[in-house]
């Protein structure tokens, strides 16, 4: 499913573009401001921006270009204006696409679809299993619509866990791939982390301990429950 990030300083009009997009399968993050929209831009996986022009403090002008300096995301801005300055401005900034308030349910997902269409699907870095992705470039675990970051440490145990579904690892096999012997790191090590990484996936609502299964006395294992 896509995720359609919406900025707009007017919660009437969020709520609108919403409504619009919805219905055709899309699922929509709807913020108010421009410093909430990079926030959102940082943390979550976004494929399409719907972005206001103007809006208090932080204008889509200034939001457009720091969206730019994190990502070659489509953008697709709305105006109330049809000055051809405002326009040529949004699109030297790095705006794909333009529509001018008020506009009407079609032309708004027609432009969204077409501006999608252009943007090839991304090949898939890392390890993917029952729809849970393991991301070998962010270092995250991500699944639907959801995303953690990991640490190293609890990366390199699930990565050893995901790429041999249904194996068994004991401790010390898991203490072989995460940590230096040398350190002289003792193999209950693992659990700690272990309960640190289903506490942060919990949070998260993601599924852990449908996955992640304790094999007590030997180790742990990631199940494949397809």
């Amino acid at each position: 499913m896509k995720k359609i990030l919406i900025v707009d300083d007017e919660r009437r009009m969020v709520d609108l573009v919403e409504l619009f997009l919805k219905p055709h399968g899309f699922k929509c993050v709807k913020v108010l401001d421009g410093r909430e929209a990079l926030h959102v831009m940082r943390t979550q996986e976004i494929h399409l921006v719907v972005l206001d022009v103007m809006m208090p403090g932080m204008d889509g002008f200034e939001v457009c270009t720091e969206i730019r300096s994190l990502s070659t995301v489509p953008i697709l801005m709305l105006t109330a204006r049809e000055g051809k300055e405002e326009v040529v401005k949004g699109l030297t900034l790095g705006a794909d696409d333009y529509v001018t308030k008020p506009f009407d349910e079609d032309e708004l997902v027609a432009r969204v679809q077409a501006l999608l269409r252009r943007v090839p699907e991304p090949v898939p870095v890392g390890i993917e299993i029952d729809g849970i992705r393991l991301d070998t470039e962010s270092y995250a675990i991500l699944w639907n619509d959801g995303q953690v970051q990991l640490t190293m440490k609890e990366f390199q145990l699930v990565e050893a866990m995901m790429k041999h579904p249904n194996r068994t690892y004991s401790r010390e096999q898991l203490l072989a791939i995460a940590w230096d012997f040398a350190t002289h790191t003792e193999p209950r090590t693992v659990d700690s982390h272990m309960r640190n990484l289903r506490d942060k996936l919990k949070k998260a609502e993601f599924p852990i301990d449908q996955f992640l299964v304790t094999v007590w006395g030997i180790g742990y294992r990631w199940k494949d429950v397809t």
